[in-house]
């Protein structure tokens, strides 16, 4: 074949560079990806595993409480704040000096997870939450995150108390994680809500900034077995990790 032609058809799929693979995969149903195409090769089954793959913007925030001047969007690290520890990230929300509230509703099921998945094998389901204070300004920040059934009926729940930073702190961003393991059957939803007010009640944007909140269907579960039937030569209280063949980010920022 003369060199000035390339070749007009691939060999294989496997020769087209892994970014474009990883795109025609988003087009896959979850399922599918799963059970079907993760078992046709050894690339296949890291691409598929890859966190990149199930990363989702999600814009569909309702607002809950939107008091004082209201929620806002800013860009990194903004006014007396500091840079956040991942570069990639560029906004937060911040909140005023009444209650601000903004929440999101998952549907698991919509989402690409079936329900014998769910109620079988209950895979790990991890929160996470990231927020800040001006360092001028102190504020109150909460974090309220559910799993409920089909009709709403909420099956656990991870709700910290309140977390208020006093004025002139050093602006830092801190994590916060909680791991859902164990929950009973029947999860379908998962409600996120997040927000808070400043401490000073002054106009303008001067409460808690909140960026890179998550939802993570682990590839593991954690079965706690003082609370479920108890295996031959195991104890009480005793954790037990099984491997699932996915791990799904449902990016909510």
């Amino acid at each position: 074949m003369d060199a000035a032609h390339p070749k007009a058809a691939l060999d294989s799929i496997n020769e087209l560079p892994e970014n474009i693979l990883l795109e025609l995969f988003t087009h896959v149903p979850a399922r599918q990806l799963l059970l079907n195409c993760r078992l046709v090769c050894s690339l296949w089954r890291d691409l598929i595993d890859l966190m990149t793959l199930w990363k989702q913007d999600m814009f569909a925030w309702q607002i809950d409480f939107n008091g004082g001047d209201r929620w806002k969007v800013e860009s990194l690290p903004g006014a007396h704040g500091t840079d956040f520890p991942d570069p990639k990230v560029k906004k937060y929300f911040v909140t005023s000096y009444e209650m601000c509230l903004k929440s999101q509703l998952v549907d698991l099921v919509a989402e690409g997870y079936w329900e014998e998945l769910l109620d079988t094998f209950r895979p790990d389901i991890v929160v996470k939450d990231w927020f800040a204070a001006r360092a001028d300004c102190g504020c109150t920040y909460q974090l309220k995150v559910q799993l409920t059934s089909a009709d709403y009926f909420v099956l656990a729940s991870f709700e910290p108390p309140p977390v208020t930073i006093q004025q002139w702190n050093n602006a830092a961003w801190t994590e916060v994680s909680y791991t859902f393991s164990d929950y009973p059957r029947g999860v379908r939803y998962i409600l996120f809500q997040h927000g808070g007010r400043d401490t000073q009640y002054w106009a303008g944007w001067y409460g808690p900034r909140v960026t890179n909140s998550s939802i993570v269907v682990s590839h593991k579960r954690t079965r706690n077995q003082a609370s479920s039937e108890v295996q031959p030569g195991q104890k009480h209280g005793q954790e037990e990790a099984a491997q699932s063949p996915y791990q799904a980010v449902l990016q909510i920022f």
